[in-house]
């Protein structure tokens, strides 16, 4: 098949992408990587009026580390976080996931604000926000707002962002303790394909080797990533040992909704997502081990 008849204008300023926006009546789209919104639109999947292509847009570039947050735009491709000695540094979780998203190919062009706005509840970007507790930042022309993760996921492909409304730029927290680690785990059926289940942790160790902070994330287990909080906090003041984090990410199973389909039944989703949990948590506690003990 081929697309809808659409109009398509290439923009410089946020302010000019607020406009083109508003104008369309709410059948508007953003488009910069169009890794999923281009073959959405050849099956008619989706049918925009209006393309605004955002790809000449200079402040919708760059990552930044200020106020306790990495500060990434919405415009940076995929590939320039996965490079960025910034993130490896300051959000490891993030470029430990990014390794994940797609193949060379499609991080080259993707971008981490269209992975946001997509809302894949199987993509490994929105898992990160989720579980790290990210804030969108959205903009329209008279106005500008931020949006928790948890809230801005509202279900599959499905987001709190209206019509006339740009996402900007996602803001991570950065955790200040010391020594930090993160894991990150996923099953798919090729590498490079959406998780059939993902699992994001990272924890914070005391000198003595003690949890001083903890969270956990789990993706494609449901219509949106969800934050494994209640699961997790049985870890704060422990050393992280097997049997109790076996019995942390025991309990995540009582907190997602997975379905079955072609992929995967839920009861298997339900079991990948306890051991990928707990993975990913061993993962993080001997990262942030190494970096206590260096």
């Amino acid at each position: 098949m081929k697309a809808a008849p659409f109009d398509y204008v290439r923009v410089t300023t946020v302010a000019e992408v607020c406009r083109a926006l508003d104008g369309a009546g709410g059948e508007g789209k953003i488009i910069a990587g169009g890794q999923t919104l281009v073959p959405m639109m050849a099956m008619r999947l989706a049918r925009p009026t209006l393309l605004v292509d955002i790809n000449d847009v200079s402040e919708l570039q760059g990552i930044a580390a200020t106020g306790g947050a990495l500060k990434v735009k919405a415009c940076t491709r995929q590939a320039a976080a996965l490079a960025s000695p910034l993130v490896a540094a300051t959000l490891p979780l993030l470029a430990r996931a990014m390794r994940w998203v797609g193949h060379g190919q499609t991080r080259n062009r993707g971008t981490v604000g269209g992975s946001i706005a997509h809302a894949d509840p199987s993509a490994e970007i929105p898992l990160v926000a989720v579980t790290l507790g990210a804030t969108i930042e959205a903009r329209r022309s008279a106005s500008a707002r931020l949006i928790e993760a948890d809230a801005f996921f509202e279900g599959p492909m499905m987001t709190a962002l209206a019509a006339d409304e740009c996402l900007t730029e996602v803001r991570f927290p950065v955790w200040p303790e010391a020594h930090v680690g993160s894991g990150f785990e996923e099953v798919s059926a090729r590498r490079g394909d959406f998780a059939i289940v993902a699992a994001a942790a990272q924890v914070a160790l005391a000198p003595d080797g003690r949890c001083t902070r903890v969270a956990v994330g789990i993706g494609g287990a449901g219509g949106r990533a969800v934050n494994c909080a209640p699961a997790a906090g049985s870890l704060f003041g422990t050393r992280l040992d097997d049997a109790t984090i076996d019995a942390a990410a025991g309990r995540i199973a009582a907190l997602i909704e997975p379905q079955d389909d072609i992929h995967a039944t839920a009861d298997y989703r339900r079991r990948a997502a306890a051991a990928l949990a707990a993975r990913a948590l061993r993962s993080a506690r001997a990262d942030a081990a190494t970096k206590a003990a260096a």
